[in-house]
């Protein structure tokens, strides 16, 4: 059955901002189909853009969710995984955010065997959560089980990014570069991998290409191979990433980010590429700083550290354009902004980002920061007050907060208040800062 035409409806309805329509719609959808990707998707993208403008309070959230979150636990015990997604799907209207929830979700559709309604939910729960592992790992499982084999391995990078040590994800990593190698080299046509021992070069590179740790002679030699072959194939991008990631780890930064602004000539909208690319770039004059201040050379240290700043802000503004509606990167790049000294710039992303019930603390110490530093005081203390509730114990950021408050108000002429903050934080944590000596002076 053809459902393109509902799918544009609720589509549609989403970027009219008709939250309860399209979620309406999607919901029929899975009613009629409930292995519908886009539908499936669909929804959890509607119900995440409903909560962020109509937020309701935790305690409601919680009520409102407790018994079908309960019911679906008991019915993933039973292996009644249809019955289970139901039931995570009326949970998750409610909290849409939930990280558990929507990885319970997808494991429930797996086991009904809806893989690509699966597959749908955990590349949202990698949108919501970028460093969850888990999800991670699943939805490189679903894009392997499609038959994707980049984006399975992507999946898996990025899990591995999150935790390094993860056994699971470092074998399906290894075993699907082998099967991309494979496929590569031609080799999809032989009857069983011991067929492939006939030719003994071609096998002994497959095996190159698998080993992740070599010894830095190893990687050298692995350099000049691959650059032999580069020769022959200029436009293959996978090869330049290979020989990207081992320049990488030789240190060579600069020699990685030609290979990877390569292949992002080739791939213009990829965003992987382009945070690589970013990331090297601003390795690389990490680097030629710290050669200079080994040199005493503190002018150009100084003149690098501004082409850092700047090229920082390129680099976030680049990667906001590829993905505008995540707000995690946002988020950083205000931060850029703000440590180049476009405070409005930077002002404007953060207060884009606040929706965001996972940020909003650290956004709200920001936002304090920005008006500190424009003389805003008011506005600042706002900020970082809103930054401070909640809290139940003084850590590191609440320190921070803290001084800042005590020395808006030292600049105000109100040393009561001033003693105030940095009593809190001297009670916790005498060496902060000059704390110490705030509170002798204000004694």
């Amino acid at each position: 059955m053809d459902f393109s035409k509902h799918l544009q409806k609720a589509e549609e309805a989403t970027r009219r901002r008709q939250w309860d329509f399209a979620i309406e719609v999607y919901q029929q959808l899975l009613n009629l189909d409930a292995d519908l990707a886009e539908a499936r998707g669909g929804l959890r993208r509607a119900q995440k853009r409903k909560f962020e403008e109509q937020k309701t309070g935790k305690l409601f959230r919680a009520a409102f969710g407790a018994m079908p979150l309960g019911a679906a636990k008991a019915l993933l015990k039973t292996k009644r995984y249809d019955a289970a997604a139901k039931q995570l799907e009326s949970y998750l209207a409610s909290n849409p955010l939930d990280v558990d929830g929507n990885l319970m979700l997808g494991l429930a559709l797996e086991g009904a065997g809806f893989f690509k309604s699966a597959r749908a939910v955990y590349e949202f729960l990698a949108e919501i959560a970028p460093g969850h592992a888990e999800g991670l790992k699943r939805a490189g499982a679903m894009m392997q089980k499609a038959g994707d084999v980049p984006k399975a391995l992507e999946y898996y990078e990025r899990a591995l990014k999150a935790d390094p040590r993860d056994q699971e994800a470092l074998k399906a990593r290894k075993d699907l570069a082998a099967e991309a190698a494979l496929k590569k080299g031609g080799y999809e046509g032989a009857s069983h991998s011991r067929d492939l021992l006939k030719d003994k070069d071609r096998t002994q590179s497959l095996e190159r290409e698998r080993r992740r740790h070599m010894t830095e002679d190893e990687m050298r030699a692995e350099v000049e191979r691959m650059t032999a072959r580069f020769a022959e194939a200029s436009t293959d991008v996978d090869l330049m990433t290979q020989i990207a990631e081992l320049h990488e780890k030789l240190g060579d930064y600069e020699a990685a980010a030609e290979f990877v602004d390569r292949a992002l000539s080739y791939r213009k909208d990829s965003f992987e590429l382009a945070a690589k690319a970013g990331d090297l770039q601003a390795k690389a004059l990490k680097k030629a700083m710290a050669r200079a201040d080994k040199a005493g050379d503190a002018e150009k240290a100084a003149q690098l550290e501004r082409e850092l700043c700047a090229h920082e802000v390129r680099d976030w503004r680049r990667r906001v354009a590829l993905r505008p509606n995540e707000l995690a990167l946002r988020f950083e790049f205000g931060k850029r902004l703000m440590r180049s000294g476009e405070l409005d710039l930077a002002l404007g992303e953060f207060q884009k980002v606040l929706p965001e019930p996972r940020l909003q603390r650290d956004v709200r110490f920001w936002l304090g920061q920005c008006f500190q530093a424009k003389g805003f005081g008011e506005l600042a203390k706002k900020e970082y007050s809103k930054a401070l509730e909640g809290s139940s114990e003084v850590d590191e950021r609440a320190k921070e907060i803290l001084y800042n408050l005590g020395a808006i108000a030292e600049a105000e002429g109100d040393s009561g208040s001033a003693r105030g903050h940095y009593t809190r934080v001297y009670e916790i944590d005498i060496g902060y800062r000059d704390v110490a000596a705030k509170m002798e002076r204000l004694k």
